[in-house]
């Protein structure tokens, strides 16, 4: 089992910049010429997530995992949640306006971003090892633009700012031409989303010496232009870099716009949901993943795929894989939550025992299932030949008993020894009043108690 990332801090720290580190993982999509900066001064890196959605998803985590590249070379990470620009609405890649969140729901998904972020920063640093003999990298600061821009008004604002762009270049832009072209059109504010982005980049260089935005590859436009901004503003030369969006390897795009996320939170994908996301990686594209996804060494890479090629059916490769994403968003709880939902859905009776109802419901979420009142067993002996009849599983209880002579008959992945076998509450109920019947290996079905 791979745990940490041996070498991280020594590697970071030689004559390799970050940037050719990021480049040799699959992390960089486009940047500004800063090699030289990546070696130098260390400065502030920093990251914008507006709050339309209550969390944060894989696509993000690619940003995360890069601002955690630049923070363990020393660089200050800072990431900023956009309580104000969430209200403005990012155009980019959109073919519609968004939705105008009400000022509570974008409060509480800007809570649920810092906590997403929050979570991934601290489990990145039980992952890594401590920097021997160096000292300690600088700490996340999560910052909220709402608190420049509360005291500001219009006047100020476009007098400021506004004369810095020119709306030839700003009508250039893929995303104002796209939506200029639709029968939709486009508003005058998201028109002015990028004006925000760049001050707060402006903000970020002259208060916390911020020198380098990172972004998805969907924002070049947009970070391009706020490097350009604060060069005008201030005579001085700021970077960006955008990571790849991540798809699939069929080449369609996963994200919250594509409808098909996966999220930090584990409200929306618990960690045994997301542990099986990885799981499922083909050997195309699992190498990519571990590159960019971990912060295992090279060699630590090298030595989990040629293992993996060994032995293909073992899958180990997608194992390491999952292990270290789930450790990195879920933390060692977490991991081990899914690794007991997954011995659960394989036939780990004894894992099955020890899961939630909750979970339960999610590691069988595919199987047919049922609902059984629970009269059925108060004031007689039940019969599991006619529990199987009722839920469905077989369609009769002449077909359970032949299942059971022949062996292939389950309940909570105990093999069901004779027709006559009775319902017992105490042992055929699982938390949650659920009972998971299973016919040969892998056919399930769940019986819900009410």
């Amino acid at each position: 089992m791979i745990r940490r990332g041996e070498g991280l801090f020594k590697r970071l720290s030689s004559s390799l910049s970050v940037l050719k580190t990021l480049e040799s993982r699959g992390l960089v999509s486009e940047h500004t010429r800063f090699e030289s900066c990546a070696t130098g001064s260390r400065g502030a890196v920093y990251v914008g997530f507006d709050p339309t959605a209550d969390s944060l998803h894989l696509g993000n985590l690619l940003t995360l995992v890069s601002l955690i590249h630049f923070q363990c070379a020393g660089h200050q990470p800072i990431a900023v949640v956009g309580g104000a620009t969430g209200v403005i609405g990012d155009p980019s890649g959109r073919h519609s306006e968004r939705e105008r969140l009400a000022p509570g729901v974008l409060e509480g998904n800007a809570a649920g971003i810092r906590e997403c972020i929050a979570r991934v920063f601290a489990n990145a640093r039980a992952l890594l090892p401590a920097p021997s003999g160096a000292r300690d990298v600088p700490g996340l600061k999560l910052l909220d633009n709402i608190e420049w821009y509360k005291d500001m008004n219009v006047v100020d604002f476009l007098s400021d700012t506004g004369r810095h762009f020119r709306l030839s270049s700003m009508l250039q832009k893929d995303s104002v031409r796209l939506r200029l072209s639709s029968q939709e059109g486009m508003s005058l504010t998201e028109f002015s989303y990028p004006l925000f982005q760049a001050y707060d980049y402006l903000h970020l260089h002259r208060h916390h010496k911020c020198w380098l935005q990172l972004g998805g590859a969907d924002q070049w436009g947009n970070i391009s232009a706020g490097c350009e901004f604060v060069n005008k503003c201030t005579e001085k030369e700021v970077h960006g870099l955008t990571v790849p969006l991540l798809v699939s390897s069929s080449g369609e795009k996963i994200g919250k716009s594509a409808g098909n996320a996966v999220w930090l939170s584990p409200a929306r994908t618990s960690p045994y949901k997301l542990y099986q996301h990885f799981l499922r990686t083909t050997d195309q594209d699992v190498g990519t993943l571990l590159k960019q996804f971990t912060f295992l060494g090279m060699g630590e890479l090298e030595a989990a795929l040629s293992s993996h090629k060994e032995r293909p059916e073992e899958r180990l490769a997608q194992k390491c894989l999952a292990e270290q994403v789930t450790r990195l968003v879920h933390g060692e709880d977490g991991f081990r939550h899914a690794v007991t939902a997954t011995a659960a859905l394989f036939g780990d009776k004894d894992a099955l025992t020890k899961l939630p109802g909750d979970v339960l419901e999610q590691v069988f979420e595919d199987a047919p299932s049922c609902s059984l009142p629970r009269s059925l067993f108060l004031d007689r002996a039940l019969g599991l030949v006619e529990v199987v009849a009722r839920s469905g599983a077989l369609k009769s209880k002449n077909e359970a008993r032949r299942m059971i002579e022949s062996g292939g008959l389950y309940v909570n992945h105990q093999r069901v020894e004779s027709i006559k076998e009775a319902f017992d509450c105490s042992s055929h109920m699982l938390p949650g009043d659920i009972t998971v019947l299973r016919i040969g290996k892998t056919r399930h079905h769940l019986v819900r108690w009410h």
